[in-house]
């Protein structure tokens, strides 16, 4: 990140010096030397925090690790805090070790009069008030091990190793990944060139391959007899024997009609003669006759030449009274007796017509040489191949690439593990939320009951609370995770403690502002905003204002107030352009320097926190503002307003749209719930109506059976559903992802009081 940060830098030097930008190259020069972060350079934070070491400068050193808390270790979740606080504490203690070491008692005495108030109620420094008055602290058994070499090295690794992995592990903006994506592009781009060039050579193996599996097919189907000769299998023995004999004596090569011609006149001139050759029998001669037809072949002129044999032997039939019968061993002698066989396969021979009237008129052109017919035999059989070839490439390309599109659609981003119900609410749900360390749920309902519960690794309530006034709000403490806000409808903010089950402190905020919208605490937990409206003139339980297309609330005026949480006084006010308007929705970033905001004028808010003032704003949707979210790389944020649309935005352009979808009215709201007798139920949103998973991929919103998982992607213009998590027989009105655990927790609350807890488990790709 260091390399990566060094490089951007200069980068925007070269774009301030040829915009001729040189006041800002000079602020921008000036504020990189003074960099506290050191260009996110480890080596270079562990030497400053050891040079004010070495200084004995202790405020330095305590205000430089603050710095150094607020600006990273902030962004962190709650399980690291204490890696983080002992840490502190071991570099404090190497501080304190360095004085005695030297010779600096007096720094070492310093040391303990100002920390003295901070450190005296930490188990952990119980022992060290004495360090300064020991005589030789180096071998006492409870200091000896901190004076060695070897716990001092361990120390700064430790410190160096925790500061890396937190510089690697932490968001980065878009240009610091400007040269890993053109890196990653490259390989790509590469990688896709290599596959391509692996695809090309498999094709042309799979099509010479295919093209010489056609041409043993087409072998194999010229060695098969046609289908009217298949029927003449009944032939007698004789007629067999002097088809052969005829077609023995004949040219090979002698076209149809001279083979028909020289047929007739071997049978007139010597009928008695045998069929075959002296010394060679029928089997002989059908073995003669199966060689001859391969040698050629597989014409399609020997196929013709069966049909004008059955024809000779019809007319041989016919002239069988004229045909001397002497000879014992004449073939035609037992034509006579097989008249009632001759007339059945007849029959069969009339079926098959049509194929033999094509092939005999194909026997016209007699005067075609043996050559020329196997040359014209061979081109057609070449594009009929090369045609046969192309279908089956194509069909066996079909079914691959439509079961391969089958198997995408039924892939799932994540496996439903399990989904449990929490149902001890019996009204409809408002708020529904996570804590930071993803143990504990906090749940809201309009009757003003507070419920706590933890769910892992049973389902059990841990505090109950009813209000006596109506509440509007909640949202859980990040420091001490124990405490939760609770905005009620009579202007007070309540602290309320789940563990001790009381309230800590209740503060009113403003009698002319009493409904408390939205509560938001920042990450580093000393401060929290309060959104305060005044009453709305159309009631939220209203069903005419929704169903007669009126706005569900006017532009009624609101405030935006920072309290500190630890004296929970009242710091300032934020200013809200063009006029006063009621906030709806609240959400910090990593590490509380940005605030969103969505307001009922459908105007979205950036604040700056370091200055307490509205950076940018822009008009986001044609009614009010209902929930507002960072993206996980914070550079855009997303927002559902009273149109049904949900849209993302460009935070460093003001009012650029990244991306805009159409919801379902049942995941924006109003949110209704039908009885008996024409009884409806309205209820606006309060709570959050969509959250992410821990990588920003996916996102979670409601609907009226459940919630449903849609994956974001900013190419479609349409969200794409990749599960639905069902459960519920009434709208969900608010959801909530955690992924502080391994599996990821989504919580669906709907209107009759049920809050469905559905664990998952990604799917890694």
């Amino acid at each position: 990140m260091a390399a990566a940060t060094e490089r951007a830098d200069e980068l925007v030097r070269e774009y301030l010096l040829f915009r001729g930008f040189t006041a800002a190259l000079k602020q921008l020069d000036a504020e990189i030397k003074a960099d506290r972060e050191k260009g996110f350079r480890v080596d270079k934070i562990v030497d400053q925090l050891q040079q004010f070491v070495q200084s004995y400068d202790l405020a330095a050193l305590r205000d430089y690790w603050s710095y150094l808390d607020r600006r990273l270790f902030s962004r962190l979740e709650d399980m690291y805090r204490p890696t983080v606080n002992k840490l502190k504490t071991s570099l404090l203690r190497y501080y304190l070790v360095h004085t005695v070491q030297t010779g600096r008692n007096d720094k070492a005495q310093e040391f303990f009069l100002k920390q003295a108030s901070e450190l005296q109620n930490q188990a952990e420094w119980k022992d060290w008030f004495v360090l300064p008055f020991l005589p030789a602290p180096d071998s006492n058994p409870t200091f000896a091990t901190y004076f060695s070499r070897q716990w001092a090295d361990t120390f700064i690794v430790s410190l160096h190793n925790f500061l890396s992995v937190l510089f690697q592990c932490m968001p980065v903006p878009v240009i610091l990944n400007f040269e890993a994506e053109c890196l990653r592009s490259s390989l790509v781009q590469e990688e896709n060139e290599s596959l391509r060039h692996k695809l090309f050579a498999l094709q042309a193996e799979s099509s010479r391959m295919k093209k010489e599996e056609v041409e043993v097919e087409q072998a194999v189907m010229h060695h098969k007899l046609p289908a009217y000769v298949a029927n003449m299998d009944r032939l007698g023995d004789s007629e067999l024997d002097m088809t052969c004999s005829q077609r023995g004596t004949a040219h090979s090569l002698q076209s149809r009609g001279g083979f028909l011609s020289s047929f007739l006149s071997q049978s007139k001139k010597s009928p008695s003669r045998p069929a075959h050759p002296s010394g060679a029998s029928p089997t002989q001669t059908s073995s003669m006759l199966l060689g001859k037809k391969e040698s050629t072949n597989h014409q399609p002129s020997e196929s013709v030449t069966w049909p004008n044999c059955s024809s000779a032997l019809q007319s041989a039939k016919g002239k069988e009274g004229a045909v001397s019968t002497k000879d014992g061993k004449s073939h035609f002698s037992g034509l006579a007796g097989e008249s009632s066989s001759l007339q059945q396969r007849q029959k069969r021979l009339q079926e098959h017509g049509k194929e033999r009237k094509e092939l005999l008129s194909k026997g016209a052109f007699q005067g075609q040489s043996a050559e020329k017919k196997t040359d014209i035999s061979t081109a057609e059989m070449e594009p009929c191949s090369e045609l046969h070839a192309e279908q089956a490439e194509t069909s066996a390309k079909m079914p691959a690439s439509s079961a391969e599109a089958v198997g995408v659609r039924q892939e799932q981003p994540f496996i439903v593990l399990s989904q449990e119900e929490y149902g001890e609410h019996h009204s409809s749900i408002m708020y529904c939320r996570v804590d930071c360390s993803g143990r504990r749920v906090a749940s809201l309902d309009v009757d003003g009951v507070i419920k706590v519960w933890s769910f892992n690794p049973i389902m059990q309530t841990k505090a109950s609370s009813i209000s006596k006034s109506p509440l509007l709000s909640l949202e859980w403490a990040t420091k001490r995770d124990r405490l939760l806000l609770l905005g009620s409808g009579v202007g007070t903010v309540r602290l309320y403690d789940t563990e001790a089950k009381k309230n800590l402190c209740e503060i009113s905020i403003d009698e002319d502002m009493p409904r408390i919208l939205s509560l938001a605490c920042s990450p580093s937990g000393a401060s929290f905003v309060c959104s305060a409206a005044a009453q709305s003139p159309i009631s939220h339980v209203d069903f005419s204002a929704v169903s007669s297309g009126r706005k569900s609330m006017s532009q009624v005026p609101g405030k935006l107030l920072l309290w500190d949480t630890k004296t929970m006084k009242q710091q300032l006010q934020f200013s809200l352009e063009p006029e006063p308007i009621a906030i709806n929705c609240t959400a910090f970033n990593h590490n509380g320097n940005l605030l969103v905001t969505g307001a009922a004028d459908g105007i979205v808010r950036l604040f700056d926190m370091q200055q307490h003032e509205c950076a940018m704003s822009w008009k986001a949707h044609d009614g009010e503002v209902y929930s507002v979210e960072f993206s996980c790389d914070e550079n855009t944020v997303y927002s559902i307003g009273e149109d049904g649309k949900f849209i993302q935005w460009n935070i460093h352009r003001s009012g650029l749209k990244v991306s805009e979808y159409h919801l379902p009215t049942e995941a924006t709201g109003p949110f209704i719930l039908s009885g008996y007798s024409g009884y409806k139920q309205v209820q606006f949103p309060r709570g959050r109506l969509f959250a992410f998973d821990s990588e920003g991929n996916y996102m979670l919103t409601c609907s009226s059976t459940g919630g449903v998982i849609f994956k974001l992607n900013g190419e479609e213009k349409v969200l794409e559903s990749c599960l639905s998590l069902g459960g519920h027989r009434a709208p969900v009105v608010t959801v909530d992802w955690s992924t502080a655990m391994d599996c990821g927790t989504c919580l669906t609350a709907s209107m009759d009081g049920k809050i469905k807890l559905t664990t998952l488990l990604a799917q890694k790709s």
